[in-house]
């Protein structure tokens, strides 16, 4: 079996555990033989400790990626595929009044090629949402104090609290890595020049 190694920038273990847990999916389609290891890295998004937009989002997840190249480059490492992560927000705006949403997305890149990916979002309290827009505490803290615990960022996330752990942080991360992986391991979908009739 061939070893492949992927690389996420981050250590926190809902992050870690949502690559292993997406793999364990689309492995076999992506490396038939391969025999898949994820090793997180701590590196920095270069964006705010709550994204407060997709565009923040998307940039603060590519950039993990492009400093994970970096350190590949520098310590010779054989990774194969890097993984940026980016959780925060994204403030919209419909015909009453402001939505907030939190959202979870990916960046993937075999170091030549990129695709994003991200999950859906969930919405979030005004209260919750005054406290991380308004008032300025990281999304970490505002949960923790919303919900009257220590720590959720690291175990069911703020999308735990909110959907009853129906949904856990580690599950949103998840999806949105099996969305950016998709161009990689479905790339006869992707690579199509064009669309055939119907």
């Amino acid at each position: 079996m061939k070893k492949i190694i992927v690389a996420v920038g981050s250590t926190r273990k809902p992050k870690l555990r949502a690559v292993v847990n997406a793999l364990d999916g689309f492995a076999p389609k992506l490396v038939p033989d391969g025999d898949f290891e994820v090793v997180g890295v701590e590196v920095e998004s270069g964006v705010s400790a709550t994204p407060t937009s997709s565009e923040e989002l998307m940039r603060g997840a590519r950039q993990r990626v492009e400093a994970l190249i970096q350190v590949a480059r520098e310590t010779r490492k054989p990774w194969r595929y890097f993984v940026g992560l980016e959780g925060g927000l994204e403030v919209l705006q419909d015909d009453r009044s402001r939505r907030v949403f939190l959202e979870s997305w990916a960046y993937v890149s075999d170091g030549a090629k990129g695709f994003y990916g991200r999950s859906g979002g969930i919405e979030l309290p005004e209260e919750l949402a005054h406290e991380v827009l308004e008032r300025g505490f990281e999304l970490s803290d505002a949960i923790d104090r919303y919900a009257g615990a220590v720590g959720i960022r690291d175990g069911q996330g703020a999308w735990g609290v909110l959907s009853g752990d129906l949904i856990q942080r580690d599950e949103s991360f998840r999806v949105a890595v099996i969305t950016a992986f998709a161009p990689f391991y479905n790339a006869k979908m992707y690579g199509r020049a064009t669309l055939t009739a119907l």
